[in-house]
């Protein structure tokens, strides 16, 4: 019941966090840089996919340790270098292989993908130790 509880809080943070950013930053960041190799729509279908898989991510590599060690903090640590990681990947990737990738896109999405992944395990590790507590 606890990791039921931890992936539904991730789901919501992340959802409802990263919605106000791309709603937010489309514009003024990506739409700037990336215009015209962006989709008119994105792919709902590839979206959801990389929520779920991303979001069991979380669970494996910051609410589990989390659990197990009885402090969130350690979701908040482990989810900040998950999302470094994974976001660096990414973009670093784009870097290398994209003609209209900027560095100012790199620096901005890793910033933001660590920051996102932190606030997303620590809250929903926040979740279940609730749960293993009541």
């Amino acid at each position: 019941m606890p990791y039921l509880a931890a992936y539904l809080t991730a789901a919501l943070v992340m959802g409802g966090l990263d919605y106000l950013w791309l709603t937010t930053m489309m514009g003024p960041l990506y739409q700037r840089v990336l215009g015209p190799i962006l989709a008119a729509e994105p792919d709902m279908k590839a979206a959801i996919a990389f929520y779920l898989v991303y979001l069991t991510g979380i669970m494996w590599f910051t609410v589990r340790p989390a659990l197990t060690s009885g402090d969130w903090t350690v979701a908040l640590m482990n989810g900040a270098l998950f999302g470094f990681f994974a976001y660096a990947t990414y973009d670093l990737t784009n870097m290398a292989t994209l003609k209209t990738w900027s560095l100012q896109l790199t620096l901005t999405d890793i910033a933001w993908g660590t920051v996102l992944t932190a606030t997303t395990a620590s809250t929903a590790a926040l979740a279940a130790l609730h749960l293993v507590k009541s």
